[in-house]
């Protein structure tokens, strides 16, 4: 029976008598390679010796033997790499350049979190809702699978290869006792030396043993999983999901277009407000453009997501008898989505103008990115009704990834304080927000350091105080506090804590007071 124009067909039934599991779960794979091996080990060594000290260009050294390991894996299980699998893995590598180049924490963890997850869909290979949904957090299910396998394969090559495994250990203890001798010898020997060397070198003190010993089993164990699912990668394809029972036209179809023609009438107005019409709405509403803007920001935002799970259930129950069928759903679904779109647009109007008003903030970045980011998913279930639904679930896993991606390369920190910063140049009368740019990262001293003071030594003092004193080694250092620290070292804030006390305090912080217990949620 022919579905419909947004459905992507589910895996091969399972044969009479086969379980979940005979579909899933592949064979165990063969006996660990010594490549595979080697490259487990260095993960395991560089994570205990780079990871202790905070994240930055240390979670790309500590994941390239750990993708080695995994690539090493695949090609002695006779897996080719496809482009889809490539594309995962480039793109979980490029989001572990995020926390080496900036300092705030929320977009270095969004960015951590998919790498994590592209780097299991690059093992897996998953191409349906399931697969990709599943097989994001698959590297979970073998971390068991993966120490089992390993220590077998340790195992059974030590009992056949005593003597390369003791030459092999004593070669590695002779050149650390060298490195050891002769470093000391040279460092005493040279200051410069002796400054690079410590440069290069972690420092690693006999209370930091428990947390070290704890970061080498965790590359380990993360190492090894990520080596077994490349071997033998659980096929969560094989989930399928049964399609909904179809409903008739009439009782699938009217209340959509029921929901179409309140969209289209709500857009008619969106449309004027968008195209200037803000005069005619503050005669009628008495409302101004920043309150007008606050009032429906986040309706919108749900109304958004709530067309997302209503065209979501509305493919489920669609009628699946044909060709005519088929011309149903994309003639009330098509509209539906083009008319959301213009709803995603007045948000972000909506928002821009809000922060005209009031200034950039985390919350406001953020969820204008995600309303930017549901406009994209939309764009491409339209296209998916026009040109079928097979890459579907991937495009919006890589629009997701994607979009992380660049949240976290421009630097929304960065953003937020430019923004604040250039409201503040524009029009003196207005105070810039002292008290919450001070607790930005320090992405943001670029931007802040173009405040005349006071303000500027008031909104850098924390992040001084943060940066300077932070003995960071290089390798958990990014470039935007290594900027930072280069530009307070040249001009560091003047005065104390007491010049402050009035600075960006005039008024209320955004056009109007908080609840009663001060909880301001925007």
């Amino acid at each position: 029976m022919p579905g419909n124009p947004w459905q992507h067909g589910a895996g091969a039934p399972a044969a009479p008598g086969d379980g979940a599991t005979a579909r899933l779960r592949p064979p165990p794979p063969s006996l660990i390679r010594p490549a595979v091996l080697g490259s487990v080990l260095a993960t395991a060594l560089l994570s205990a010796i780079f990871l202790g000290d905070g994240l930055g260009v240390n979670l790309l050294i500590v994941a390239v033997p750990a993708a080695l390991a995994a690539f090493f894996a695949a090609r002695a299980a006779g897996r080719r790499l496809r482009p889809w699998t490539a594309a995962w893995a480039v793109g979980g590598l490029a989001l572990l350049a995020v926390p080496a180049l900036r300092d705030a924490g929320w977009p270095t963890f969004l960015a951590v979190v998919s790498a994590f997850a592209l780097g299991s869909l690059a093992l897996h290979g998953s191409r349906t809702w399931p697969g990709v949904l599943i097989g994001s957090l698959g590297l979970f299910d073998s971390v068991v699978p993966g120490i089992i396998w390993g220590v077998r394969g340790v195992r059974a090559r030590a009992e056949g290869s005593r003597a390369r495994w003791g030459a092999a250990l004593r070669t590695t203890l002779v050149a650390l006792v060298l490195l050891v001798v002769f470093g000391t010898l040279f460092a005493g020997a040279d200051a410069a030396f002796a400054e690079l060397l410590g440069g290069l070198v972690p420092d690693a003190s006999v209370g930091e043993g428990p947390w070290r010993i704890f970061l080498f089993a965790l590359g380990l164990a993360g190492a090894l999983a990520a080596a077994h699912a490349a071997a033998a990668p659980v096929r969560w394809d094989g989930i399928t999901v049964r399609p909904g029972k179809p409903r008739g036209r009439a009782e699938w179809a009217l209340p959509l277009i029921v929901l179409d023609l309140l969209f289209a009438a709500f857009v008619i107005l969106q449309l004027v407000v968008l195209l200037g019409g803000y005069d005619k709405v503050r005669d009628v509403t008495g409302l101004s453009h920043a309150e007008y803007a606050r009032q429906g920001f986040w309706q919108l935002l749900w109304a958004t997501l709530l067309t997302l799970l209503v065209i979501a259930l509305a493919l489920r129950w669609a009628p699946r008898g044909g060709t005519g069928d088929r011309t149903l759903v994309r003639a009330v679904l098509g509209p539906l989505c083009v008319l959301t779109l213009v709803v995603v647009a007045s948000a972000l109007r909506r928002m821009d103008l809000y922060v005209d008003e009031y200034g950039l903030t985390r919350l406001r970045i953020s969820v204008a990115a995600m309303e930017l980011w549901l406009g994209v998913v939309l764009i491409l279930i339209l296209a998916a009704g026009v040109f079928g639904a097979r890459f579907l679930p991937r495009a919006i896993a890589v629009s997701a990834a994607a979009g992380v991606l660049a949240f976290g390369l421009l630097s929304p920190d960065g953003l937020i304080a430019e923004q604040n910063v250039q409201r503040f140049e524009d029009s003196r009368s207005t105070a810039i927000d002292i008290d919450y740019v001070k607790d930005l990262s320090a992405d943001a001293v670029p931007a802040l350091d173009r405040l005349p003071e006071p303000e500027r030594s008031c909104a850098l003092r924390v992040i001084q105080n943060d940066v300077l004193r932070a003995d960071t080694p290089w390798y958990a250092t990014s470039w935007g506090e290594a900027r930072a620290r280069e530009i307070l070292e040249k001009r560091p804030v003047k005065g104390d804590a007491r010049d402050c006390y009035g600075a960006g305090r005039e008024g209320t912080r955004d056009g109007y007071e908080p609840d009663d217990d001060g909880y301001d949620p925007y």
